[in-house]
């Protein structure tokens, strides 16, 4: 029986989560599976998915095994590559949204415009964009960080008169085939999108600031006889799962925060060079494709034909700077301009800037703004979930709680964290959850004594332009392993938090 929560009807729901992508799916989830059943999902899109609504530009794929990016409790045995393509991962999507019955909690094309909690009720009112304002005992912050596209400050770029799109808003209208494209950006998505474009437009120019690592990608088809044996042999998902989260946490949990302990990313820099040897052939534009910085400084391309491509004639890697955007095309510094027909901008989300995390302006108590208070005291927060002066609102991807492994491993790692307050909230009939501001001053500078030995603290950092590095040049990234973190999701301790209940709300319960 679902035990009714205290005060249910001040509230609209007793939980809002924001956001319809993987994170906002995962929390509703195991919501339901916890008894609390009144929750409400609201996303801006018209779909589920989020990063794999939005994004649906030609080549994308998933960059690490599809046997992590998947719910550890619900495994697919439908993936028709070991790295899925992006239709595939928005299918999924809207399956796990179908079976486990979220579609009728959810409210597409609502926009949350501010939010404020209400200490006389321990409550949040959120105010949509057209003005109706929701309700909720708690807030789930589920917005992701690739969802907010980041236009570049170049001079003149929207003067330009020709189509201009962003990678992360692809104009499927547009037929590329014969036309002059410029691409401005290297990074994951230009990775993907260079070689798939490449073969059917007239000419492509990549304008190059900072040269990515790219990794071969041990990537194949999977047959149906290898679907059939992950479905139905006993042991499969389970065995392809662990050799999955293996390499992934070798690729970059393990190489990047412990850097100076353990050589991984020097072997990894060492196949990301031979590689580079191998693709390209002429040794001028090699050694511009060469990066000067350590791997792990940025996020890192996976691909097998992106360096290839740059052996086409019909293809130009620029590395002179930009100098303006013109109506007809791309001027750099040194004075050439190249022509386009089309302009793709390939450049990236905001991540660890403000107006992200989350996207929307946040006021606690006191009307303390949080992307203030981060201003002032630099990204923080106690286990990546919780924010002192801020009760009763949790984040799936705050900062310090992300470790660089699979984004569905921090997402079913958050959620066990956030469940575990509410039943304690539950148990107690509190109406308010706040994290203490000692127990986060104490996560905050244990995060800070131990990011010495990571990767991003080398010298050469510097110069990899780097969206890791936040504008105080913190990386707000969990140094640990995956299973450390997992094993503090199930045992902070609850003594770090403050559960009390509102005057109002006690006086009623006495009243009754």
């Amino acid at each position: 029986m679902t035990f009714a929560h205290p005060d249910a009807t001040v509230a609209d729901h007793e939980v809002i989560i924001v956001g319809a992508g993987f994170s906002g799916i995962g929390v509703a989830i195991a919501l339901r599976a916890a008894g609390f059943d009144d929750f409400l999902i609201v996303d801006d899109a018209d779909g589920a998915g989020g990063t794999w609504h939005w994004n649906t530009y030609p080549g994308i794929a998933v960059d690490i095994p599809s046997f992590s990016y998947q719910f550890s409790f619900e495994q697919s045995s439908d993936w028709s590559r070991v790295y899925a393509p992006g239709r595939e991962l928005k299918a999924y999507a809207e399956r796990c949204v179908d079976k486990y019955g979220l579609r009728p909690r959810i409210r597409f094309g609502t926009t949350i415009s501010e939010a404020e909690f209400d200490a006389g009720q321990d409550l949040w009112r959120l105010r949509t964009d057209d003005g109706e304002t929701l309700t909720a005992r708690y807030v789930v912050a589920a917005t992701g960080v690739l969802t907010r596209p980041k236009l570049p400050e170049i001079p003149g770029v929207e003067s330009f008169g020709g189509v201009t799109m962003h990678t992360s808003r692809w104009d499927h209208s547009q037929d590329l085939r014969g036309k002059r494209v410029a691409i401005v950006g290297t990074g994951a998505s230009a990775v993907q999108v260079i070689p798939s474009i490449a073969p059917e437009v007239d000419r492509l120019v990549v304008f190059q600031r900072t040269p990515i690592w790219c990794l071969p990608r041990p990537d194949t088809t999977l047959p149906a006889s290898v679907r059939w044996a992950l479905r139905h042999l006993p042991g499969g998902h389970a065995v392809s799962r662990l050799a999955s989260q293996a390499f992934v946490e070798l690729t970059f949990p393990l190489s990047a925060h412990y850097y100076s302990k353990l050589p991984l990313a020097k072997l990894g820099e060492r196949s990301g060079l031979a590689h580079l040897r191998k693709q390209v052939h002429d040794p001028v534009i090699r050694e511009k494709l060469t990066p000067r910085y350590a791997l792990g400084c940025k996020r890192p391309g996976f691909s097998n034909d992106y360096l290839a491509t740059f052996n086409r004639d019909d293809v130009i890697l620029e590395t002179d700077p930009i100098a303006e955007v013109t109506p007809t095309g791309v001027r750099t510094a040194g004075g050439t301009e190249h022509a386009a027909d089309v302009l793709i901008l390939a450049t990236g989300f905001k991540v660890m800037e403000s107006g992200n995390m989350p996207t929307f302006p946040l006021h606690g108590v006191d009307g303390l703004d949080l992307e203030k208070w981060w201003d002032e005291n630099r990204l923080q927060a106690y286990e990546g979930v919780s924010v002192p002066g801020f009760p009763n609102f949790f984040s799936i991807i705050g900062p310090y709680g992300y470790n660089g492994s699979s984004y569905f491993a921090l997402i079913e790692m958050q959620t066990r964290h956030i469940l575990r307050l509410l039943r304690h909230a539950r148990r107690r009939r509190a109406t308010r959850v706040e994290v203490t501001r000692e127990a986060n001053d104490r996560y905050f500078r244990e995060m800070l004594n131990r990011r010495a030995g990571q990767v991003f603290w080398q010298d050469s950092c510097v110069r990899s332009n780097s969206y890791y590095f936040d504008k105080n040049g913190d990386v707000p990234l969990r140094p640990m392993s995956t299973v450390e973190a997992a094993w503090r999701a199930g045992h902070f301790d609850l003594g770090d938090y403050r559960f009390e209940r509102a005057a109002t709300q006690e006086r009623a319960a006495r009243a009754s």
